[in-house]
This record gives structure tokens, C-alpha cells and sequence, in this order.
């Protein structure tokens, strides 16, 4: 990840763009500069998403139709970014209550007939002149409602869900997706026996005999069992994110190649996404992403253990989400290491202040991240540069 230095001088902030099909379509990113007033590089802000969204990747249906919505907090920033050279994948969020500013209404006019694309953030006092509407493609409001009461008839993203009620309320009213992480409040009470679809059965079960280090044969026969397991196993390690430099062929490959522990990575990875339910499809994109980025945050520490551990703690953070069972009760079932289970289960020790420091980042409130990150004593570079990172691992991970 390239080391610029805009990346000390902004909280950078991440959520999903969930489509009407409930997949992650894109990725809003909040850039929360540190000084709003002291002048920023848009062109340097373009030049690092690059490398995260290279120009090529596929972009979702109209009329999302972005690889990334970019929401800049302060005037100069927007100014600045609407100044940049044009990036067609990239949407620009701006404000309602700017577009009044004669300055900000000519740079809008200007990006749009050089290819850039906007999205008008929040409702309008008053219709906007029909030059000036046109410029935009989409509209985000953090409520649902009419057309008239959003002041256009542009398509519009909700904004700001933290619950599956909240994503279908909104499909309902119209919206062409959603932004914002719907996991909804954490199990609480113990379920007794809740039933886990099969697929992640058989994931859980091969997740405690690698724990217990159980011979090869025997782990083949639980994945023998789940031919559709083993391929996507295989597709997992053979992707370009993983970066293998020989070809795996089968499970025990694989175990040869990798080890106990690295495979236990893998199959904790394929666990956060192996759910068939759509509604879960925000939770699996943000445990593998809070996964990578834990790691990416420890990685100068040269301990190996450490960062196959605490990105263990990442992926399996939304289990619970994910299985529908309260870490209390799910952890008597699913192995991990002591200080992953005290963060899991909120408590304290040394991998909780990373997870909270990751989950700031996800809500985008610059105060939390500058906080939460100064307890580990690390700055806004490297918070930006491991949460970048893990991005784009993570879109190398998708390609699998």
C-alpha cells in the first residue's frame, strides 16, 4: 500500500453498498480529515483508492453502477475532490444544503461533463435547478420516504442500516440498495440446541479436528463427505489472495503445503463465508475484511502466532451474527485460543482494543478511530494503510 502522506492526515472510515439482491455491491468511504480547513490532495485520495479499486474491475448494474461512494467531510476536501482529474468508478457524495454555493454547483457541472459521477447526499430544501440535477446519479437519504419529500426523483440509496428490518423497509419503499452494516443486536440469551445449516457443520466439525492436530486420513473423510466443501476449499487456496506459489490438488496437499494452524486459517475463512442465507451476505464480507485488517494492524510485530490468532478473532467476530447463537453458549463448540475467546466475549485482554478499533472504522466516526487507535499507540497511517490493505486482499480473495 502506497505511503502517502494524506494518509496521516485523514480518519479514513468503511461501510457496505448492499444492492437489492442483499450483495455487497461497493464500498462507501468516509474521509474524515483531521484539520477540515488545512488543504487536501483529492488527486493523492484517487491515486491511493487506485490501488485499492483498480480501473478494470466490474462494476455493479445501474443504477449503483460504482466501485466506490466517497463521503469527504468539510468544504475544502469536497472542493478538492471535485477538482481531481474525473474517475468514472468513483462517486462523489455532496451535500444538499452545498449545492446553494455557486462555487460547488460550477465544480459539480464541471466533473460531470469530464465523466465523474455524484450522488447527492440528503434531502433538498428546494428543486434544484434542471442543470444542476442532472449531474447526478444517485441520491442517499438516511431515511425512507416519497420522492417529493427527498426533493428529486433520482434513484436513492438508504443510508446508515444497522439492522435486516431497516434494508427491508427500505427495498420496500423503492431504494436501489442500502448502505451501512444491518448485523443487528448480538444473540444474547442462551438458544439451547439451535440447528446450523449443514455446510457449516461440516466446517465447525473439520475446524476441531485440526485443532486437535487429528491425522490427514481422518480429516479427509469429513471433507469427502462435502464434495461442494472441498472445491471451494481448493478454489479458497488456489485464489490469487493467498498467494501459494504451487497449485493445491487436494486436501491433503493442502495440509502438507500449510500446516495445521495455516489451514485452520483457511477454514476459519471459508466459515465466514460459507452461509447460503442472503441476508447474511454484509455479515461474511465484514468478518473476512476485520479479519485481514486485525492482521494487517499486528503485522510489524513478527510474531506469527499473533497475527494467525488475532485474525482469527477478526472472522469469527460476527459468528454469532452468523449462527445465531451467543458467544457463550457458540464457543463451547468452536475451539479457539484464550485471548480470542476474551475479546469474543468482551472481555479484557490484549486482541479486544484491536476489535474495537476495527469496528470504529466500520461506523466512520472520526473521534472513536483517532480514540480507539490511540490506545495502541498507533497513528492514522497505519490504521488507513491496514484497513487499505485489507481491502484489497480481501478483493483478491473474491477473485478466488
Amino acid at each position: 500500500m502506497q505511503d502517502h502522506p494524506l494518509l496521516g492526515q485523514v480518519a479514513l472510515g468503511y461501510s457496505a453498498v448492499i444492492d437489492a439482491q442483499r450483495a455487497v455491491a461497493a464500498t462507501r468511504i468516509s474521509v474524515l480529515p483531521e484539520k477540515p480547513d488545512a488543504e487536501f490532495d483529492g488527486a493523492a485520495l484517487w491515486q491511493i483508492l487506485g490501488e485499492v479499486f483498480p480501473e478494470g474491475a466490474a462494476l455493479p448494474k445501474a443504477p449503483l453502477a460504482t466501485a466506490v461512494i466517497v463521503g469527504a467531510a468539510g468544504e475544502k476536501a469536497l472542493a478538492s475532490l471535485l477538482a481531481a482529474p474525473a474517475v468514472p468508478r468513483f462517486t462523489i457524495e455532496v451535500p444538499a444544503f452545498l449545492t446553494g454555493d455557486a462555487s460547488i454547483a460550477s465544480a459539480c457541472a464541471a466533473l460531470q461533463a469530464a465523466g465523474g459521477r455524484l450522488a447527492l447526499k440528503g434531502r433538498l430544501r428546494e428543486p434544484l435547478p434542471a442543470a444542476l440535477a442532472s449531474c447526478f446519479a444517485l441520491q442517499i437519504d438516511d431515511a425512507d420516504g416519497t420522492a417529493a419529500a427527498r426533493g428529486t426523483k433520482l434513484p436513492w440509496l438508504r443510508a446508515g442500516v444497522s439492522n435486516a428490518a431497516e434494508v427491508r423497509n427500505a427495498l420496500d419503499a423503492g431504494a436501489a440498495g442500502v448502505i451501512g452494516w444491518p448485523f443487528g443486536e448480538a444473540p444474547s440469551k442462551p438458544t439451547g440446541k439451535t440447528a446450523v445449516a449443514p455446510e457449516l457443520q461440516v466446517i465447525l466439525e473439520l475446524i476441531n479436528r485440526v485443532e486437535k492436530e487429528e491425522p490427514v486420513d481422518r480429516l479427509e473423510a469429513v471433507i469427502k463427505n462435502d464434495p461442494t466443501l472441498a472445491f471451494r476449499l481448493l478454489r479458497y487456496m488456489n485464489s490469487p489472495g493467498f498467494g501459494l506459489s504451487v497449485e493445491i490438488g487436494s486436501f491433503r496437499h493442502a495440509l502438507m503445503i500449510l500446516g495445521y494452524q495455516r489451514l485452520k486459517r483457511w477454514l476459519a475463512l471459508l466459515l465466514a463465508s460459507a452461509s447460503k442465507d442472503t441476508s447474511m451476505r454484509s455479515v461474511m464480507y465484514a468478518a473476512v475484511r476485520r479479519g485481514l485488517m486485525l492482521e494487517e494492524l499486528v503485522k510489524g510485530s513478527g510474531d506469527a502466532e499473533l497475527r494467525g490468532e488475532i485474525f482469527i478473532c477478526g472472522v469469527f467476530s460476527l459468528l454469532d451474527r452468523l449462527l445465531k447463537q451467543p458467544f457463550s453458549e457458540l464457543l463451547r463448540s468452536v475451539p479457539v485460543p484464550q485471548r480470542v475467546q476474551q475479546a469474543l466475549l468482551g472481555e479484557e485482554g490484549p486482541f479486544l482494543p484491536y476489535l474495537e478499533l476495527v469496528q470504529a472504522v466500520e461506523n466512520g466516526v472520526a473521534v472513536d478511530i483517532r480514540e480507539h487507535a490511540a490506545r495502541l499507540m498507533l497513528g492514522a497511517a497505519e490504521v488507513n494503510r491496514s484497513l487499505l490493505a485489507a481491502l484489497a486482499a480481501a478483493a483478491q480473495l473474491d477473485k478466488g
